[in-house]
């Protein structure tokens, strides 16, 4: 399929990112020109690949104005940055400290459109979890921001998958409530789960539609389109 004319751009943190990866395509045959941010130089000709276009700058060292520079002219940032856990301060410093200046950045930018990779049980983990376990930092700087994200004027969409799986994108989802549970299904590990190419394929039908406007949306694979889904 041929890409459309771009006349809207979108910047996505964490452009490296399996689901980074994978949105950029789609964002480009529906008419999106992407700049994706990386951390590491090493990854700019995977990102030429997709057909981004890569800047070179660090989430935990950049502040708002190098943001916000990068912002200048968006239509929309794309939030799939991870710290990818192990480490709790440098956990918080990317998924909760880095997300607020994303945030602050793209207000003062005026990319007032932002799509958010959370996680499905992120608004309930934080009050289960032991603190002590390791998961906890993540649940909890991802719990944070999200709430935060929900304060600004922001036009956002947080999307909230499951256990993130390497299949092909079936584009069919099932949607999930705000604790990650689904009315009338019981979920097991193997069920509770998103393609990270289901996940792309919601970040560039948000983007494409404007559907979910300040909504929050977990979901897993299921058997309902996705453009029928999130609306």
């Amino acid at each position: 399929m041929a890409e459309k004319s771009t006349d809207r751009r979108a910047v996505i943190v964490g452009g490296h990112g399996k689901i980074a990866l994978l949105a950029v395509p789609r964002l480009r045959r529906a008419g999106w020109s992407v700049t994706s941010l990386i951390r590491n130089q090493d990854h700019a000709a995977d990102l030429h690949a997709v057909g981004a276009e890569p800047v070179v700058l660090s989430l935990e060292e950049a502040g708002v104005e190098d943001l916000a520079k990068v912002f200048a002219g968006a239509d929309a940032v794309v939030f799939s940055a991870g710290a990818g856990g192990g480490n709790p301060a440098r956990t918080r410093a990317v998924d909760y400290e880095g997300a607020l200046r994303t945030f602050e950045a793209a207000e003062k930018a005026g990319a007032t459109r932002f799509v958010m990779v959370s996680y499905a049980r992120a608004a309930v983990d934080v009050d289960r979890l032991d603190p002590e376990d390791s998961f906890y930092p993540y649940a909890k700087a991802k719990h944070d921001a999200d709430a935060r994200l929900r304060e600004t004027e922001l036009d956002f969409t947080i999307l909230g998958p499951g256990r993130l799986t390497l299949e092909e994108a079936t584009e069919k989802v099932m949607l999930a409530d705000r604790t990650g549970a689904v009315p009338g299904v019981e979920l097991t590990p193997e069920t509770a789960v998103t393609s990270r190419d289901n996940v792309a394929a919601a970040i560039a039908h948000v983007l494409e539609t404007g559907a979910a406007s300040r909504q929050t949306v977990n979901f897993y694979d299921g058997e309902t389109p996705l453009a029928e889904a999130i609306r």
